[in-house]
């Protein structure tokens, strides 16, 4: 019954508007690390906001400088029961992107929460701090029902995610045994279908990088000089030709990657990528050959074209250009060595006599990683969200997208499971950036019943 209590007093906590007002209130922090002069605002976040808000609830709190010049600063805070209990490790970024606040539909703020039927717009609230927000109010909800959380706890709180996460590796290696655990629980990115429960136990990697040719010192009249001159646009289109086909395909040797253990196909064939109002429509010939969708996007390697300039396309001229640039990416999963992909694609280019195109990679990848499902922390969680929803849980082996999980994963050594409340469709990194209103209140007691258990007397986590 006491479990049936937490789930009513965090069902008040939104009905009464409480979840609304902690929301609005971080929201109105503008911190948006990717823009100059926002050090102020990041530290805010954490010294008026987070840090008041855990250690009322008893957690030892601690902000770190970041080890990165210029970059976010960190927030580490404990909450300790005693030694037989499971240790958990928790984990949020407190900065967003630009707001663009001239570009939201119908003059909205993007620094407070607009509610428009089943959407709450606003800056962070998808990405992070509505996610975050839903867990440290989970945890506080079982702390006031049961006086105690029945478990110990770390709360990461970051504030650099969005450039990549500067230092993160860097400050969890340096306070390593800071962040001993059992086991790693976070949210963060969409669920599969927006009223689908998902966990996921992994991200794939991202490799940025710059293709650039540079031919002449400046632009050359076409009617003067055309089929004289080298055109670096048309160069530069026939090298991004030779990487991938027509249909998506990847050319570049040893840059794909499609297998996948049994268990990661077994999971992966539960599970249906679109579909929703808000989804484009999916190519159901692009990418990898012989493979379903939703094995393409979450068990192999894809690359993109993210932007491709020669000239001036805002204002043409009637000129050969004197360069072109390609911004491109692959996303890689378990098993692609990342240390091989620079001289991969430099020997592709130079056997198809593309010497001349200089490639520069953007920033240090954010590796890949997965969890089984079969992992006994996995099993647990899906049993305790489905005890709490009645409903299936999505479990993907990792995440499409990318995050900076490989430093849980592997600079900490820690199992790692991702309970999304965001949806694909929530606008994250554009304006009328969104979370829904029903996703929200089911997280709540999601995450609320998941806290619970874990701190059951009979939670098999529990040390004799």
């Amino acid at each position: 019954m006491d479990r049936v209590k937490a789930l009513a007093r965090i069902d008040t906590y939104f009905q009464t508007g409480k979840f609304e007002s902690d929301l609005n209130r971080r929201i109105a922090f503008k911190t948006e690390s990717n823009l100059p002069n926002s050090v102020n605002a990041l530290q805010s976040y954490l010294d008026k906001e987070i840090a008041p808000y855990l250690s009322a609830m008893g957690f030892s709190c601690t902000i770190y400088p970041n080890p990165i010049t210029d970059a976010g600063p960190f927030l580490l805070a404990h909450r300790i029961e005693g030694a037989d209990l499971p240790t958990v490790m928790t984990y949020g970024h407190g900065d967003v992107v630009a707001g663009y606040d001239d570009q939201w539909k119908n003059k909205m703020s993007p620094w407070n929460i607009t509610k428009n039927d089943n959407r709450w717009y606003g800056r962070g609230t998808a990405d992070n701090k509505g996610q975050h927000t839903i867990n440290l109010a989970a945890l506080k909800t079982v702390l006031e029902t049961r006086g105690h959380l029945g478990f110990n706890i770390t709360v990461l709180i970051e504030m650099g995610e969005e450039r990549g996460s500067p230092g993160l590796k860097e400050f969890c290696t340096l306070h390593k045994e800071l962040m001993k655990a059992d086991v790693f629980i976070a949210s963060d990115g969409p669920r599969i279908q927006a009223e689908k429960p998902t966990i996921f136990m992994g991200s794939r990697g991202v490799f940025n990088f710059t293709l650039r040719l540079d031919v002449h010192s400046g632009g050359h009249h076409s009617g003067n000089w055309g089929g004289l001159l080298t055109n670096p646009g048309i160069v530069m289109a026939h090298a991004l030709a030779s990487m991938v086909d027509r249909n998506g395909k990847i050319l570049v040797e040893g840059w794909r990657n499609n297998e996948m253990p049994n268990s990661v196909r077994e999971a992966i064939s539960k599970l249906k990528v679109g579909g929703n109002e808000d989804d484009p429509k999916i190519n159901s010939n692009w990418g990898e050959p012989k493979m379903t969708p939703e094995e393409r996007v979450f068990a192999s390697n894809t690359f993109e074209i993210r932007a491709f300039e020669t000239g001036n396309p805002k204002s043409p001229a009637n000129a050969i250009p004197p360069n072109a640039v390609a911004f491109g990416h692959l996303r890689y999963v378990v098993g692609t060595d990342v240390e091989k992909l620079m001289p991969l694609l430099r020997a592709h280019l130079d056997k198809n006599n593309f010497n001349d195109i200089s490639i520069t990679k953007e920033r240090d990848p954010m590796l890949a990683t997965r969890l089984n499902p079969d992992h006994p922390w996995a099993v647990w969680i899906v049993k305790s969200l489905s005890k709490t929803t009645g409903k299936n849980i999505a479990v993907m082996p990792n995440l499409g997208g990318s995050l900076p999980n490989d430093v849980f994963a592997s600079t900490l050594s820690l199992p790692t499971i991702w309970i999304p409340h965001s949806y694909a469709g929530c606008s994250q990194h554009a304006p009328n950036e969104h979370i829904l209103e029903t996703v929200s209140r089911s997280a709540l007691r999601m995450m609320t019943g998941l806290w619970w258990d874990l701190g059951a007397e009979d939670t098999p986590y529990r040390r004799r």
